[in-house]
């Protein structure tokens, strides 16, 4: 396959996986092995073009909590945005220096995937049975940090999957806060781990990229990331998230069984 092709459907695939629950590192793994596989810098533009994405879709969010925090609700929650990156900071960069993490292979994604799913089932069907709170929490605040830690260490975990299920237990059981808050949470935690994984690149000295196709992949990346927030935010307005949860039980099964989606 054109090596251009190539870099423009992981771009979309990284653009459509890393917001809805279903893990883009367990779907850049499967991509790759067909498409071939790609450099750490490649990995760390097209996850940047996804946090352009996000960040775009919550401008207007973003700026009006920037140059709103003399407003108590603004600045209370501004203040639990930062507590959980905070959390996350300190416990999963020890984490990472420490090297605490499954390695990214069919094996153990597949079976992230799959409980991964099954965790949705339940924490969905958990959540609604327990009584809610309209707004975040400081509880809630503390293990969306802890959550994005968990789903660092097992990669096909799903960063959005942890953190929204987390939130929906912990009482904030109406689905758009809970992924406003985890989203808006993970703006600046996925910048400061790509920008980490970016100096970690850059200390190794490697080279030849082709830059032509690393700005078509984050290209991708940002425009279809863009399209798949502003489809999940309006999609779970109005229905459950068990969608998600059984796409991702089939395809994890798939891969453990050796189906040609693993092969």
């Amino acid at each position: 396959m054109n090596d251009y092709l190539a870099a423009l459907l992981l771009g979309i695939i990284e653009g459509l996986t890393e917001f809805l629950p279903v893990s883009s590192t367990g779907h850049l793994l499967i991509a790759q092995n067909w498409l071939g596989a790609r450099s750490d810098l490649f990995n760390i533009v097209i996850q940047a073009g996804a946090i352009l994405a996000i960040t775009l879709v919550y401008r207007q969010r973003i700026w009006a909590l920037a140059t709103g925090l003399r407003q108590p609700a603004n600045l209370d929650y501004a203040l639990k945005l930062a507590l959980a990156f905070a959390v996350t900071a300190a416990v999963g960069l020890p984490v990472r220096m420490l090297g605490w993490e499954l390695p990214e292979t069919v094996t153990p994604v597949a079976w992230a995937l799959v409980i991964g799913g099954l965790w949705i089932l339940l924490a969905e069907r958990l959540a609604e049975r327990r009584p809610g709170v309209a707004e975040v929490t400081w509880t809630v605040a503390v293990l969306v940090g802890l959550a994005q830690v968990v789903a660092g260490v097992f990669p096909g975990t799903s960063r959005s999957a942890a953190t929204i299920f987390v939130a929906m237990l912990a009482g904030l059981n109406r689905r758009p806060a809970a992924a406003e808050f985890t989203f808006l949470v993970g703006i600046p935690t996925m910048f400061a781990a790509s920008g980490w994984a970016l100096l970690e690149y850059a200390a190794d000295g490697e080279a030849g990229e082709d830059w032509g196709q690393l700005a078509l992949a984050f290209a991708a990346a940002t425009v279809t990331g863009f399209a798949a927030v502003r489809w999940l935010l309006g999609y779970i307005r109005s229905h459950r998230f068990t969608g998600f949860a059984i796409y991702r039980i089939a395809l994890g099964l798939a891969l453990l069984l050796g189906l040609p989606a693993g092969s």
